[in-house]
């Protein structure tokens, strides 16, 4: 499996088609104590860069966007009732949305974790 991340703090680990996505734990870090998380229908098709979620917290409420072009597959159910996931672990659990990815080719433009920890560090 590789994961790739977007300058908006996306992360999308993909296995053969499906991508699975959420927010960085910087992204968590920054938005402090997560209340409330719409993530989207099945069948819900997005192209890159669409919004696909919203996350609220105690400081904001923010988008999350499709860092890849695809169809929803599922959208995690679990955080409707404990939106908390995302804060105790936002880059396993507290994942958002599965699509099928239908241009692997965007993976291209997106960063590797080790690009992503030094895009962090300059912020």
């Amino acid at each position: 499996m590789s994961r790739y991340f977007t300058e908006d703090h996306e992360w999308v680990d993909v296995d053969g088609d499906v991508g699975t996505v959420g927010i960085s734990t910087y992204a968590q870090e920054q938005l402090g104590d997560i209340v409330f998380v719409d993530v989207p229908e099945a069948g819900k098709k997005l192209a890159k860069g669409d919004e696909a979620a919203v996350v609220e917290s105690v400081k904001a409420a923010s988008d999350v966007y499709s860092p890849v072009s695809g169809s929803v597959i599922e959208g995690n159910a679990e955080l409707g009732d404990n939106p908390g996931l995302v804060n105790e672990d936002p880059e396993t659990e507290g994942w958002f949305f599965k699509l099928t990815l239908s241009d692997p080719e965007e993976l291209k433009g997106l960063m590797d974790e080790a690009a992503y920890a030094a895009f962090v560090a300059k912020l």
